[in-house]
C-alpha cells in the first residue's frame, strides 16, 4: 500500500470520526435542552425524559437547528413559559457548550 493511499484512508476516518463526534454533540445537546425546557415547564421527572426524547427526534425532521427550536419555543408557549426565540437561541448555544465539553471529557 502507498504513502498516499495510507493518508487517505487516515483522512476517510478521521472525517467519519469527526462526523460521528458532530452526531453525538447534537444529540446530546438537544437532550439536555429538552431537560432545560422541561424543567422550565415544570414537568415531572418521568415526563421530562420522555419530552427530552422528544426534543433529540425533532431535529432530524430537517436539516439544521431551526426545528428544535420551533418545536422548544411553541412547547413553552403553550405551557405558559413566557420564552422568547432569543432564550431558546441563548440555551441551544450554552447546552452546545455543554455538551461539547461532556463528550470531550469523556474520550
Amino acid at each position: 500500500m502507498t504513502t498516499f493511499q495510507d493518508r487517505e484512508r487516515a483522512e476517510e476516518a478521521k472525517f467519519a470520526h469527526d462526523e460521528e463526534m458532530l452526531f453525538r454533540i447534537h444529540a446530546r445537546r438537544n437532550r439536555l435542552l429538552g431537560q432545560w425546557a422541561a424543567e422550565r415547564m415544570g414537568l415531572s421527572s418521568v415526563e421530562a425524559e420522555a419530552y427530552a426524547k422528544s426534543v433529540v427526534q425533532a431535529d432530524f425532521e430537517e436539516a439544521g437547528d431551526e426545528d428544535v427550536i420551533r418545536k422548544l419555543l411553541g412547547d413553552l408557549i403553550a405551557a405558559g413559559v413566557d420564552a422568547s426565540e432569543g432564550e431558546v437561541r441563548a440555551a441551544l448555544d450554552a447546552k452546545q457548550v455543554e455538551a461539547r465539553r461532556a463528550l470531550m471529557g469523556e474520550a
